[in-house]
């Protein structure tokens, strides 16, 4: 038997800039009649689903729930024949409360993941591979390693995989690649690449060298821009990618340089101003990114993090922080 969530799952994997919005709009309703923890909120906010006609209308849910609740669509809750499971956390810093997601098909993460990267790169298939994630790695639950794990099993390439702490293997490669002309994407997290760059200078151009973020408390906190400066030198590339991508969603943002973000065709973001939770800040102003990430149909679709950020109006977004009263989490973004 179909059921609502089936169709909604076929419809958000198969979404349009020009169909967004109304899903985002069906994707409302379901999760304000399923999501017994969100249905509460909207009560306590006194918001009633039938007052809800636009996208900027809708509720978002504070990200702090994610460590306080379990955030999930309770109804039609089957996970289809053959599909998989998953709880996703974050990393988190000593001491501090983690994030959980609760992920009834993580297959349908994974598709998502794939569908995100090729509207910006093209056939995943076509790259190798290499993946520099060590704090990533020695931990259970990251949501990156998942996403990452796939790409390297669909790529056609051997000399995929990830690389914990052998940078001399993983030179080794890079050189091969750059001289075989393989199409190679190297994602790393920030403190990572660094520390590769200190080793080795090579000449990466051609190479896509991507970062996600975060310092981990293994290195001094940096901004977006000198990370950037650093490895652009050291790798002798004119650019430095980016992802932006968090345990509380299920879709990607991806910069190719400069620190612009283009969000995956399942997400949208918004800015709401920083001393109003329920107004909307202007396009190029600074406020507090509000995201809509469609895959989150089993979670919650509409999450109000502690990012600062600015929106344009293409729909790119850029970060400039975090709010000074939020919690710092493990993959904290670095200050701008």
């Amino acid at each position: 038997m179909t059921t609502a969530r089936d169709i909604l799952k076929q419809q958000i994997l198969k979404v349009k800039d020009t169909q967004f919005d109304q899903l985002a709009l069906e994707v409302f309703n379901y999760q304000a009649t399923h999501n017994s923890l969100y249905k509460t909120y909207l009560s306590l906010i006194q918001v009633h689903p039938n007052e809800v006609r636009t996208i900027t209308d809708i509720p978002f849910l504070p990200i702090s729930f994610f460590k306080t609740h379990e955030v999930l669509a309770e109804g039609e809750g089957r996970r289809a024949e053959g599909s998989s499971s998953a709880t996703f956390t974050s990393s988190g810093t000593t001491g501090s409360t983690t994030s959980r997601h609760f992920v009834k098909d993580l297959d349908f993460y994974l598709q998502n993941t794939v569908k995100g990267f090729e509207q910006f790169y093209g056939d995943v298939r076509d790259y190798c591979i290499l993946g520099l994630l060590p704090s990533y790695l020695e931990r259970s639950g990251s949501s990156l390693i998942a996403m990452v794990d796939h790409f390297i099993k669909l790529s056609k390439y051997a000399q995929s995989g990830f690389f914990l702490y052998d940078h001399n293997r993983l030179a080794e490669v890079l050189q091969q690649n750059k001289k075989g002309n393989i199409p190679t994407l190297l994602i790393g997290v920030s403190f990572a690449l660094l520390d590769f760059a200190e080793q080795y200078s090579i000449d990466l151009e051609g190479v896509i060298v991507m970062e996600t973020g975060g310092m981990k408390g293994r290195r001094k906190e940096i901004t977006r821009t000198e990370l950037h400066d650093i490895l652009k030198k050291s790798f002798h590339t004119k650019a430095i990618h980016s992802e932006y991508g968090m345990t509380e969603l299920l879709s990607q943002g991806y910069s190719k340089g400069e620190g612009i973000f283009y969000p995956s065709p399942t997400m949208k973001i918004l800015a709401r101003e920083i001393t109003d939770p329920f107004a909307y800040q202007k396009n190029h102003k600074t406020g507090v990114l509000n995201i809509i990430d469609l895959a989150n149909l089993d979670s919650c679709a509409f999450i109000a993090t502690d990012d600062l950020g600015r929106v344009y109006k293409d729909g790119s977004f850029e970060i400039l922080g975090r709010l000074d009263s939020s919690d710092i989490r493990g993959c904290n973004l670095m200050v701008v």
